[in-house]
């Protein structure tokens, strides 16, 4: 690509990948190529807000075209690991929704081709959290040093849409994970925010909420993961709760602890109940959920290939896939990271 020339762009999916598809398309140095959905009059209607954008008939169309150098997935859960592997043999950078994949040998089988790419491939999994103001500022913090040690962090997944799992296609999906399709966002903060990863988790979930459904797994899952450091995350995936869909995370160290849920971000450094608790005026979600694509697509133009951000992706795929083990086998599982 020359200087004068834009990024095409192909997105595969277009429920969420609708958004990511005008935000490449709003980006200066991008361009609309191609559009693929299973329902065409969906394609349609959203190619038409771009010049020359092209109604994909088949995945092959994209992979195979010249015209694409970025390949964003956004189709359903089972299927993104055939359309990562195939985008990555053709050397198109990938955006992709979470999960990234789904098992340890698909995660080995995507790492080995990455990796041995002959060129830099810009590969980037949506876990847009890290794009919120708060969450920013909260790894700020902890690297600083002002909460202290971090000896417990407590993460919670509110769904709250237990429709899609019971009506949509989530219910048609072979060991659909709801730590994968879910939780894997808290699990993300917490190595994000820590800059630590898990060595083993323990899971227990039930069913309860979905009994009688169509949907045949466990809704609600809670995992707890051990750290060398001595620090305990819990995180649990809720997808049948009585809530609007919501996250809370709650950070304790020994010099202050922080918290997020439906009160707002605040900080409380003081075990002291007349104390006044400090307020964090800050989102603790991102404006819109393509906010980490400018960011992919400067990484992309610059060249530069952050090998330690896409190993985070992995590391969070490696512990999901182990939750969802030690949820299977009821024992505790070491995380093996790809």
């Amino acid at each position: 690509m020359t200087r004068v020339e834009k990024l095409g762009v192909a997105v595969v999916g277009l429920g969420v990948g609708a958004r990511h598809a005008r935000a490449f398309g709003n980006h200066p140095a991008c361009r609309m190529r191609y559009l693929l959905d299973l329902d065409i009059s969906l394609a349609n209607s959203l190619a038409s807000e771009f010049s020359d954008c092209t109604v994909a008939r088949t995945y092959s169309e994209i992979i195979e075209s010249r015209d694409v150098d970025v390949v964003v997935i956004a189709s359903y859960d089972d299927t993104h690991y055939a359309q990562v592997m195939d985008a990555l043999l053709a050397g198109k950078h990938v955006f992709v929704e979470k999960p990234l994949c789904q098992t340890y040998k698909e995660l080995q089988n995507i790492k080995k081709v990455w990796f041995a790419a002959p060129k830099p491939v810009i590969l980037r999994s949506n876990l847009v959290l890290r794009s919120a103001p708060y969450y920013q500022w909260l790894k700020n913090t902890i690297n600083e040093g002002r909460l202290g040690k971090i000896y417990a962090i407590d993460g919670d997944y509110l769904y709250g849409r237990v429709h899609k799992i019971t009506e949509g296609w989530r219910s048609g999906v072979e060991e659909y994970s709801v730590m994968e399709g879910g939780g894997v966002h808290l699990i993300d903060m917490v190595i994000w925010i820590t800059g630590q990863r898990p060595v083993s988790v323990t899971a227990s979930g039930n069913r309860i909420c979905t009994e009688g459904t169509s949907f045949r797994y466990h809704d609600y899952v809670a995992a707890s993961f051990e750290f060398e450091s001595g620090l305990i995350a819990r995180v649990t995936a809720n997808f049948g709760c009585v809530h609007r869909h919501h996250h809370v995370l709650r950070v304790f160290g020994t010099k202050a602890t922080a918290l997020y849920d439906d009160a707002g971000p605040r900080l409380h450094t003081s075990r002291d109940p007349e104390m006044p608790v400090e307020s964090i005026k800050l989102p603790a979600l991102p404006l819109d959920k393509s906010d980490l694509i400018p960011r992919f697509v400067d990484a992309i133009l610059s060249n530069h290939n952050d090998q330690n951000e896409t190993q985070s992706f992995f590391d969070g795929i490696s512990i999901s896939v182990a939750a969802s083990r030690a949820l299977m086998t009821g024992r505790k599982e070491r995380i093996k990271y790809i």
